[in-house]
């Protein structure tokens, strides 16, 4: 009988360099630990982390629940980003890595001396995923947001909660995570195929606000079929369906 135990993990043998912070791009490099992946952290003892310094502190340890969570099977090396000899030490590690994941904004890592074309010059084989809020270009490419911006502007939030009320939050991330983290797991993993058939690395710009817009697809593709434009309360999924129920019992759709 076959001892699962000592059967190798999907991803081993790769090699992640992960500069994000707070949940997106930590979430995602957690799971390419999970699969196998050697994921080593470049973090900053200076630069605060919410999701990091998330409490509670776990008994007898100086590390919060959240922390250990996204951490498990990652390593840590503490580099201040802005030293020559930390962006020296960064393109020797990528020298080695097959991957890099960073989630700061637009041209900051460029402007550190650490963007892609500077790796890739290192390294022409590396894949190299930038998970940000709007993506790489565009009028909003440079602004600030949060999980809920991107649920407003993809439309996801529009026809959520209650007619009275307005739209509802959610007590976790669903841009954040089933946009960012699940669509950077998936464009790293492609391009890991990709490099495989024809050796070549390349950029994957992840946008939260754009991986969030398919959400919308089932109502989307009604509307566009010649159906009503969603509303609260209306829907199968969103309060309505009794109300739905009771009409198609009466004749009346």
């Amino acid at each position: 009988m076959e001892d699962r135990r000592e059967m190798p993990h999907a991803l081993d043998g790769l090699k992640v360099l992960d500069f994000s912070t707070l949940l997106p791009g930590p979430y995602a490099t957690m799971i390419l630990a999970d699969m196998g992946a050697e994921v080593l952290k470049i973090s900053s003892k200076d630069r605060y982390d919410l999701v990091v310094n998330w409490p509670p502190v776990i008994p007898g340890t100086e590390v919060t629940g959240a922390q250990a969570w996204l951490g498990r099977n990652k390593k840590t090396i503490y580099l201040n980003l802005k030293k020559p000899k930390a962006v020296e030490a960064v393109k020797k590690l990528v020298k080695e890595y097959d991957i890099v994941v960073e989630q700061f904004r637009p041209g900051v890592m460029k402007k550190l001396g650490i963007g892609y074309e500077e790796l890739r010059a290192v390294n022409p084989r590396l894949i190299y995923c930038a998970i940000t809020g709007y993506g790489q270009n565009g009028p909003f490419s440079k602004k600030a947001g949060h999980d809920i911006n991107y649920l407003a502007r993809s439309g996801v939030a529009f026809a959520v909660g209650r007619k009275q009320g307005g739209p509802s939050l959610y007590n976790f991330q669903i841009a954040d995570v089933a946009g960012g983290s699940m669509n950077a797991v998936c464009g790293i993993l492609a391009a890991v195929y990709c490099r495989e058939r024809t050796g070549k690395g390349q950029f994957i710009d992840i946008s939260m606000q754009d991986c969030v817009v398919p959400f919308n697809s089932m109502d989307g593709a009604s509307f566009f079929a010649g159906g009503a434009l969603p509303e609260r309360e209306s829907g199968l999924l969103d309060g309505g369906a009794s109300m739905i129920i009771t009409r198609r019992r009466t004749g009346d759709i």
